[in-house]
């Protein structure tokens, strides 16, 4: 029976790659699912031999621990240097899709409030 050992949902393209390339080489037979048309199924990679499931959990926790403490330390680097992006650089590269969310979060905030600002007429 098929287990899910690695969701695809989220993940970033490169690391989801390597996450292959690393039960390739290991030789773990797998097969990999979409989450489909509407995005409601389990995009992920499924072990066929469950036996192996403890084997290519340790692989792939290893290369998560090592591919965070390497991404860990480039955005450092980069903070050190003082090119790493900040929110508002991250903010003006998508002006519209900035309003956007300041404009949804203000109008969540108003209709919290508003009850609360008229009890007293």
């Amino acid at each position: 029976m098929s287990i899910l050992i690695f969701r695809l949902n989220g993940v970033e393209d490169d690391e989801a790659a390597e996450v292959r390339q690393l039960l390739d080489a290991q030789g773990f037979a797998y097969h990999e699912t979409s989450a489909g048309f509407l995005g409601l199924g389990v995009a992920g990679l499924w072990l066929l031999d469950g036996r192996q499931k403890a084997a290519a959990r340790a692989l792939i926790d290893h290369y998560q621990a090592e591919r965070s403490a390497r991404l860990a330390a480039e955005y450092q680097a980069l903070r050190r240097s003082g090119q790493a992006e900040t929110t508002l650089q991250r903010a003006m590269r998508h002006p519209l899709r900035t309003l956007f969310y300041l404009a949804g979060a203000f109008a969540v905030l108003y209709l919290v409030l508003v009850p609360f600002l008229t009890l007293g007429r």
